[in-house]
């Protein structure tokens, strides 16, 4: 009697359990096919969207939170505020945006950038000299010695601030131009500088420096995102010089880092007219992270004895268009000569894959420059996944041996160069903010040329018998990470 008592009081209390894991069970499947549909309307690549619904709907209590902090691949909220023809932004540079949004009126011939100056809404404009920096000694030297003789203002924007040696040394430095009366402003990603101190950024503000975080999760689409970063680093110091490439502001970027040793990267530093165009995309982050329009000299300078013609092509999660993968393919399916690329991180989309296949096969001479070690696993294992068959179709892929290679380069032909923060895959061409300066000038491409050479002689080719030796577990891997390019 006892027994049976006990057992009937229990029953009551095991139903409610039962009914709550039922609807949260129904209601974990009922956001997956929600979030499903959600992926098959903005997921841009198929591949990442038959994994997300795949995943979505077998693995919903997973999968759902992971979709909604890291699937999405829409920019919610951000425009590109001088586009939009009544925006506070564009009203405020009425005068200004004519001249950088129009062509430099240079011959059809000279320039291969015509298709890109669309998406840029910017034009190829001349009267720029451009000087190429190697690694982080040149290019910290340059950049401090630039703000030194800054006299109205000073913007810097970094996806990664340390706060260490350098890092304080361009802290003191930017203290100091604000004690001075400038205007100094320091943009920085809230994701890549998650580490960086506090009391650095006191430190700045307590001396006048105008400190923002480029805010990745504002705006009501973004706020459970952690996919967005914005990659871009830029110096402009009075309007009239800039600086923009692969490197970070830290000791790792000056060959201090005792994983990697030598630390090999590239800068370039641009005086003239097209330092407008750097300006105009820190303006618009600044923008969107502050609602604010700093007073900028908007003065157009042309640099003396030299007339290099360079466009600057902002790219981001919140175009219209796959910016950055178009600008690579336009770059490779241009190329007559040759096309040589650098890039530590190389997943690329199909569309680059089939372009780099395609560009080999009609004779163009193609290289591929990536680390021997890269600092992401995940990241060389799915190289392994298609690297074959570009070697099948006679492209060159070389593996830097002098410790880690973080340069963002390429070269097409005998003129066309890109420098920039565009990495070869999914996260650079479809996640996050970058920016690459193209370049046409003989002189400017020799000496990248010259540099490649350097670097080529320093790396090693991969040959079809290295990928057919890799065990069956190593391809398996492979594939398997090569499935997760979309979020890598």
């Amino acid at each position: 009697m006892d027994a049976v008592s006990t057992t009937t009081k229990s029953t009551p209390t095991r139903r409610p359990k039962r009914r709550r894991l039922t609807l949260f069970l129904i209601a974990a499947h009922m956001l997956g096919i929600a979030s499903s549909v959600d992926a098959l309307l903005s997921t841009r690549t198929s591949q990442g969207t038959v994994a997300w619904i795949v995943s979505l709907n077998t693995f919903p209590y997973v999968a759902v939170p992971a979709y909604w902090i890291f699937g999405r691949d829409r920019f919610e909220g951000y425009v590109i505020a001088r586009r939009e023809e009544e925006s506070k932004l564009r009203a405020a540079l009425a005068d200004t945006l004519p001249i950088i949004e129009a062509s430099a009126f240079l011959p059809e011939q000279k320039t291969g950038f015509r298709a890109l100056e669309h998406l840029a809404k910017m034009g190829t404009v001349a009267g720029n000299r451009v000087e190429l920096l190697i690694d982080g000694h040149q290019t910290f030297t340059s950049i401090l010695k630039g703000i030194e003789t800054a006299r109205e203002y000073v913007l810097v924007q970094s996806y990664i601030v340390r706060d260490d040696t350098i890092g304080r040394q361009l802290q003191q430095l930017l203290i100091r131009k604000a004690q001075e009366g400038l205007q100094v402003y320091f943009l920085y990603d809230e994701i890549g500088s998650y580490r960086l101190s506090r009391s650095y950024l006191r430190q700045l503000a307590d001396a006048g420096v105008r400190v923002r975080p480029f805010h990745s999760t504002r705006g009501s689409g973004n706020r459970l995102q952690l996919n967005f970063r914005n990659h871009r680093k830029v110096v402009i110091v009075d309007g009239r010089f800039g600086w923009l490439g692969g490197l970070n502001i830290g000791d790792e970027y000056l060959g201090q880092d005792p994983r990697f040793g030598h630390w090999r990267d590239t800068h370039i530093k641009i005086e003239g007219p097209a330092v407008l165009g750097l300006q105009l995309s820190f303006l618009e982050d600044w923008y969107w992270s502050t609602d604010e329009i700093p007073p900028l000299n908007w003065q157009v300078w042309l640099a003396e004895n030299s007339d290099v013609p360079v466009l600057i092509l902002p790219t981001g999660p919140a175009d219209r268009f796959e910016t950055a993968s178009l600008m690579v393919q336009h770059a490779i399916h241009s190329a007559r000569k040759r096309i040589w690329i650098v890039s530590p991180y190389f997943v690329p989309d199909e569309g680059v894959l089939a372009a780099l296949k395609l560009a080999a096969l009609r004779g163009v001479d193609v290289k591929v420059l990536i680390p021997e070690r890269p600092d992401n696993l995940l990241v060389q294992y799915a190289a392994y996944a298609f690297i074959g068959p570009l070697l099948q179709a006679g492209v060159e892929i070389h593996r830097y041996q002098q410790g880690f290679l973080h340069g963002k380069v390429f070269l097409v032909d005998d003129e066309d160069v890109g420098v920039g923060t565009v990495n070869l895959d999914n996260r650079s061409f479809r996640l996050n903010f970058e920016i690459t300066a193209l370049v046409s000038d003989r002189v400017f491409a020799a000496e990248i040329e010259n540099m490649l050479i350097e670097d080529f002689s320093q790396s090693r080719a991969m040959t079809i018998e290295e990928m057919e030796a890799q065990s069956l577990w190593f391809r398996i891997f492979s594939r398997a990470a090569f499935l997760m390019a979309p979020v890598l």
